[in-house]
């Protein structure tokens, strides 16, 4: 397996506060607008993301919930290992609110179709954005793109982006699957 460091430890920093910025930008004191970050692997981005805005803005306030869209998904059946499901943990109502959907990788698009079914369930929102950390730009099978994007990767259907998280940083890996691994 070959492996690419996308982003270090300094450049996912720089890429962050980036994001934050940007959403500050757009929902300044973030009052009619909510994070929910993807499960599984959307939420530690969303946690990142959620304490870096509380600090850059100074408000306390901003919501955060979890979102584990699994049984929206389209193809939840087809698959031959039962789906392991994640709590969802949305304590507020996103009825009139800017929501801001989060997910470290954009790749066919289906798993934030789904999001987009499964929030219905807490409200109609005002609007719905979409944050990811990379883009994986020419694998999208829906037609669904990102407001707010860390960095775009040009990658094959035999190439993997994982997002590795530790305690205290994470790195983005792009692998190259030998053939038997595929």
């Amino acid at each position: 397996m070959n492996e690419i460091i996308l982003l270090d430890e300094q450049q996912l920093n720089l890429t962050i506060n980036r994001l934050c910025f940007q959403l500050i930008e757009n929902h300044t004191d973030f009052s009619n607008s909510c994070l929910i970050g993807l499960q599984p692997r959307g939420s530690s981005l969303a946690s990142v993301i959620y304490s870096k805005l509380k600090d850059l803005t100074g408000n306390k306030s901003i919501q955060l919930g979890l979102l584990d869209a699994s049984f929206h998904r389209d193809d939840f059946r087809r698959r031959e290992q039962p789906i392991s499901v994640n709590n969802t943990q949305i304590d507020f109502l996103v009825e009139g609110q800017k929501v801001i959907l989060i997910d470290d990788v954009l790749y066919t698009g289906r798993s934030i179709r789904a999001a987009l079914d499964a929030i219905l369930a807490f409200g109609r929102p005002k609007s719905v954005e979409f944050l990811v950390l990379i883009d994986r730009r020419f694998s999208r099978q829906l037609p669904i793109q990102a407001d707010y994007i860390g960095r775009t990767v040009d990658s094959i259907a035999s190439e993997r982006v994982d997002v590795i998280w530790s305690d205290s940083n994470a790195i983005v890996k792009l692998n190259t699957l030998a053939e038997n691994e595929q």
